[in-house]
């Protein structure tokens, strides 16, 4: 897939991975770039056109299914991660409406959409998704729940045309890591990398050099020959 003249939408756009996948498609050519956020945004280049879009709100996101006529690549971005312990229920589940279910409404909404340009999906997740990292537990458990949702995904509309990503990244320098004493990638090279990694159609993305390390090992294991065999079972019940 060549990002040139594409018209993509960007949950989350207003900081962090996000702003720099802003950039970044602009850089690549894209001839429309929908940015959505809570908050009001503006932006000097006239691709760019801001989406009021929060992801638990179905209001926000009807209205937006509204105001984009054709879409090619849908970036599900916007999450929120809090330190937690898993002994407040409440958190757990604003990680869930936010990670799982916001990504997930998202895409039911722009689905019919991206059928008709046969697009791509892209979800932005960790790799807390294959390990959970507890002092962020609810967070890892939103985010593990959206990695099987994007693997569902993926098998179901593989016949529809439709490609679907998972971005499996590492620490980043945003404000959800800003806490942790560890090397980060900078949002600019993530969001180069998500990139190259949708025109080149990778399933799994590894942004950055922390998850990279995980990529070959990952591809050729057990778990993703299991992912492709169970995902023959779609193909079979039609």
């Amino acid at each position: 897939m060549n990002l040139e003249n594409k018209v993509i939408l960007i949950t989350g756009a207003n900081r962090g991975i996000g702003r720099a996948l802003v950039e970044e498609a602009l850089k690549r050519g894209a001839k429309r770039v929908y940015a959505g956020t809570r908050v009001h945004l503006t932006h000097p280049d006239s691709r760019v056109t801001p989406l009021v879009l929060d992801v638990t709100n179905a209001e926000q996101i009807n209205h937006a299914v509204g105001q984009v006529k054709s879409l090619d690549v849908l970036i599900n971005n916007a999450g929120v991660a809090f330190y937690d312990d898993l002994s407040d229920r409440a958190m757990l589940e604003r990680h869930l409406a936010v990670n799982f279910y916001g990504p997930y409404n998202v895409t039911q909404a722009f689905l019919p959409a991206l059928t008709q340009t046969q697009g791509a999906i892209v979800n932005i997740l960790s790799v807390v998704a294959l390990a959970s990292l507890p002092i962020i537990a609810s967070y890892s458990v939103s985010k593990a729940a959206a990695f099987s949702l994007t693997q569902s995904l993926r098998a179901f509309l593989t016949g529809k045309g439709v490609r679907v990503h998972a971005v499996l990244t590492g620490p980043v320098d945003t404000d959800m890591n800003r806490g942790l004493d560890i090397p980060k990638a900078s949002p600019e090279s993530a969001a180069h990398a998500i990139f190259e990694g949708v025109e080149k159609e990778e399933e799994d993305i590894f942004p950055d050099p922390m998850s990279a390390s995980m990529a070959e090992s990952w591809r050729g294991g057990p778990v993703k020959a299991m992912e492709r065999q169970n995902a023959g079972f779609v193909n079979n019940r039609n």
